[in-house]
């Protein structure tokens, strides 16, 4: 089947459906692949490269329509795009099946076939598919870089002969994809990042980024997120109204902002009101990621940047992953070259629209003349999060203080029954074994006991980088193994070669990893 996308017409939107790369990839899929003229350029992808791979370029928009049995474009179609559709042709675009009704009737009417992107469903196997996972990534790298440049200091904090310039404090709200991209470009560029999340559950992930969680005081049982389609649940008015006082706690303390809160159909949730924009210390920076869906913020304006009476920079903007249209259009020609995929499993270039298949109906908004929307609910199960863990409880002094005098008691309990189990087995081998041995033995088991202290008290962040030395330098015993070489016992040359053997690996491995870890952290 041909497979066209042509120009998108929205304005502002750079994006496209189709590279160069995705289109030799959906030729190996049997299909041929037409695009209209210009239609990658905003992109980066120029006409020459769209020949090079074997795509045809068509002058029109209207004659690329004409000819192609699958339309894949970025924007949801207006007027004029849903007047060229025709029957038996299958569109694949966002198309917002809440908010656009009609057309979603007027294509069932006609006997198309509609996917829409946003709706394919998160489970595991459709991750590869997930075209607003793809775009948001690229929504909360950008929004962090729209914040920098607007934000009238540094990041990362420094000390200068000129003096000393604190750290920016960012406070990410939603730890979404989008939160998520937002707080690893955060903390990779120096700042001081906080998150918040009504899930505790993503705590975990957060902190392994080296942002700090916000915790709330507040117990709320949460949906599980197979429940929720893997998306945060509707929380109840007594959470929301603690989550909003903390907000108000942090809002004079925080330089940045970035909200990324929505939920699937339904207005963005108000989370940073009006007067916590007035708390804000001037210069600061507001990015609403939930612009387009009514914003998380009360003064947030849709597709505009603006500036409060107290000097704090508020972004609205709705375009972020257009402002990336290279990297976005890459991202999503894959995510629709993964559904073709699936859409012609026998790689003959005939589309198989399984509405068996749990991604491929939930997908489809209008089939066979009908409206399929809304899909029923996945038979597999939405990617499920982890079980809500209790948020830490902080200890005082003295609960501290009984807890270490436990550990140590404990500890030291261990140590005087491993003790003397070792003892009974020094004994019993003294019983039978002869004096020489024994002395050789008693050594043994005492740099046994000594070495197994010394690495049980390393912290576990540093076994790979401070044992690959140690293991290194510990194997100074190979000088003991060459000298039992020459022993008259052929026991004992059997177990010097074999710790010289041992020894060696040691040696060159321990100095070996620790080259390529060092290796890791040099610039290239």
């Amino acid at each position: 089947m041909k497979i066209g996308t042509p120009k998108e017409i929205f304005q502002g939107e750079n994006r496209v459906a189709m590279t160069p790369d995705s289109a030799r990839q959906l030729q190996k899929l049997g299909h041929e692949c037409l695009i209209e003229t210009g239609a990658g350029a905003a992109a980066g992808f120029a006409d020459a490269d769209y020949k090079a791979a074997g795509v045809e370029v068509v002058k029109t928009a209207a004659a690329l329509w004409k000819a192609a049995d699958v339309v894949a474009k970025v924007r949801a179609p207006n007027e004029t795009e849903m007047k060229r559709l025709r029957a038996e042709q299958t569109l694949i675009s966002f198309f917002s099946p809440v908010a656009d009704e009609t057309n979603m009737n007027k294509a069932a009417e006609k006997g198309a076939t509609v996917v829409a992107m946003e709706m394919i469903p998160r489970i595991s196997r459709a991750q590869k598919m997930d075209a607003l996972s793809s775009m948001a990534n690229i929504a909360g790298y950008r929004a962090v870089i729209e914040a920098g440049n607007n934000f009238g200091r540094f990041f990362t904090g420094q000390i200068t002969a000129a003096g000393k310039v604190p750290p920016a404090k960012v406070l990410v709200v939603g730890a979404g994809v989008a939160g998520l991209a937002a707080i690893g470009t955060s903390t990779s560029l120096g700042a001081i990042t906080l998150a918040f999340d009504v899930r505790p559950e993503v705590a975990e992930q957060v902190e392994s980024m080296g942002a700090e969680f916000v915790y709330l005081d507040f117990e709320e049982e949460q949906k599980d997120g197979a429940e929720t389609g893997g998306y945060a649940a509707v929380s109840s008015p007594e959470f929301r109204e603690a989550q909003l006082a903390k907000f108000r706690e942090l809002a004079p303390e925080v330089d940045i902002v970035i909200t990324t809160a929505l939920i699937p159909n339904r207005e963005a949730p108000e989370l940073w009101t009006e007067d916590m924009v007035a708390a804000m210390k001037p210069g600061s920076v507001i990015v609403d990621l939930a612009a387009e869906k009514g914003g998380n913020c009360k003064l947030t304006v849709m597709d505009e940047k603006i500036v409060t009476e107290n000097g704090v920079t508020i972004i609205g903007y709705t375009d972020f992953p257009s402002r990336m249209a290279t990297q976005s259009s890459t991202l999503y020609a894959t995510n629709i070259r993964h559904l073709m995929t699936d859409l012609t499993p026998e790689k003959d270039g005939v589309i198989n629209h399984n509405m068996e298949d749990d991604v491929i109906r939930g997908a489809t908004i209008a089939h066979a003349k009908e409206v399929t929307f809304p899909p029923p609910p996945p038979k597999v199960a939405a990617i499920a999060v982890q079980k809500k863990k209790p948020a830490p409880k902080e200890l005082t002094r003295e609960e501290k203080a009984a807890n270490e005098i436990a550990a140590f008691k404990q500890q030291t309990k261990n140590q005087v029954t491993l003790l003397a189990v070792g003892g009974a087995l020094l004994l019993a081998v003294g019983l039978v074994a002869p004096a020489s041995f024994m002395q050789h033995f008693i050594v043994f088991v005492l740099a046994v006991f000594v070495g197994f202290q010394v690495i049980w008290g390393v912290a576990h962040s540093l076994h790979t980088p401070l044992m690959a030395v140690t293991n290194a330098i510990s194997s100074i015993i190979i000088l003991g193994a060459l000298m039992q070489i020459g022993s008259s016992s052929f026991l004992v040359i059997l177990l010097a070669a074999l710790s010289i053997f041992m020894c060696g690996i040691n040696i060159f491995g321990g100095f070996l990893v620790t080259r390529r870890m060092l290796a890791m952290f040099q610039k290239s």
